[in-house]
């Protein structure tokens, strides 16, 4: 078996002070390790980047919007647990993963309280656990309230934004976990390469004649549960909600056609386009069309791109399905060396660190 298919070939040593516990501010002031030719790299800064790209590329965002779904409650004999919403399975259901798993029997309730100050039954947000989830070991639970909007209403009050485990120290507020442009809520984590952009940059890159385009994955288990088997190809990738409009189809042809490059603004970008050519291909059509469900593509050394030309990305945990789909872009062997040299040039890795230009 080639080594690209070994989840150990996927390990790498990251001394823990390189773990970025806050962004950068301003945004854009992050570094930007730029790979644009087969051999070679440059070191740079993310507010350099209109000058990287060319008038005629495109970038594609991600813009979907992080929810508080952390949440603490007490089921109704007192005891304390907490949820993290994963998935919304049918409106007022949710998949989430459970603290402590043995207090979350199918039929308990648990209480949410909207103001600290009130006692009174109307002031709790209740669930009902109705279902266990094998795949996740986590619980379905039923929301009991009059309306959607409500629902997001209540969460807002009682929710947190979580920030990734391996933040934790961090000063940073719940906007700075936002991409400027996120807009539909639904992830549980921030497509993290978007987080460099400001309202000057995105004004920059437009001045240079550098398009923008919009699609929306709920960032959710797929993006960062761990890869746990030693064949990385019989590894099952979680299914993850994506749409791909009409008018960024209609901007991705247009700028190929045009001889520009389609660039992805993060993986979850590189999954939603090249899941949505997957689901065309399925469905024995030609060319890219709009798409809008769920996708479970899992890309990895061997495959074969079909809609992207270069990628914005941060760096990425060892081992993690992530690392593989940049591996498949420029080569496993290429990119560890490549992290290497970040570290030891002090690159700032994870969610709030720096990010990667990659132009094939």
């Amino acid at each position: 078996m080639s080594n690209d298919h070994l989840l150990s070939s996927y390990d790498y040593h990251l001394p823990g002070d390189l773990i970025a516990q806050n962004p950068m501010i301003p945004r854009d002031r992050s570094r930007l390790l730029v790979i644009d030719s087969p051999k070679t790299h440059i070191h740079s800064v993310f507010w350099e980047l209109p000058k990287l790209l060319l008038p005629g590329d495109l970038l594609v965002f991600n813009n979907t919007r992080v929810i508080p779904a952390r949440l603490y409650g007490k089921k109704s004999t007192g005891a304390p647990v907490e949820i993290l919403l994963l998935e919304e399975k049918e409106p007022l259901c949710w998949l989430g993963l459970v603290k402590p798993g043995k207090r979350f029997k199918i039929g308990s309730e648990i209480y949410f309280k909207l103001d600290n100050n009130d006692d009174d039954q109307n002031n709790f947000l209740v669930a009902t656990v109705v279902d266990r989830d094998e795949e996740t070991g986590g619980r379905l639970l039923k929301f009991k309230t009059d309306s959607v909007d409500l629902f997001w209403e209540k969460i807002e009050k009682i929710g947190q934004i979580p920030f990734p485990p391996y933040v934790t120290e961090s000063e940073a507020n719940p906007s700075q976990y936002q991409t400027i442009y996120a807009e539909k809520p639904g992830a549980v984590a921030a497509p993290t390469a978007g987080l460099h952009f400001t309202e000057e940059l995105l004004e920059k890159l437009q001045q240079k004649g550098i398009n923008q385009a919009y699609v929306t994955l709920h960032v959710g288990l797929g993006t960062f549960r761990p890869v746990d088997i030693e064949n990385i190809k019989e590894h099952k990738m979680h299914q993850e909600w994506i749409e791909v409009p009409e008018i960024t189809i209609d901007k991705i042809k247009k700028t190929k056609a045009n001889g520009g490059r389609v660039i992805a603004v993060g993986t979850t970008v590189v999954r939603s386009l090249e899941g949505t050519a997957k689901a065309t291909e399925m469905e024995g059509k030609q060319g890219l069309k709009p798409f809008r469900g769920k996708t479970d593509i899992f890309i990895y050394p061997g495959y074969s791109w079909r809609v992207i030309d270069g990628l914005i990305t941060n760096f990425h945990l060892p081992k993690s399905s992530l690392l593989m789909l940049v591996s498949a872009l420029i080569g496993r062997e290429r990119l560890l060396d490549l992290y290497q040299n970040a570290i030891q040039e002090k690159y700032r890795f994870y969610s709030f660190g720096d990010a990667m230009l990659i132009l094939l």
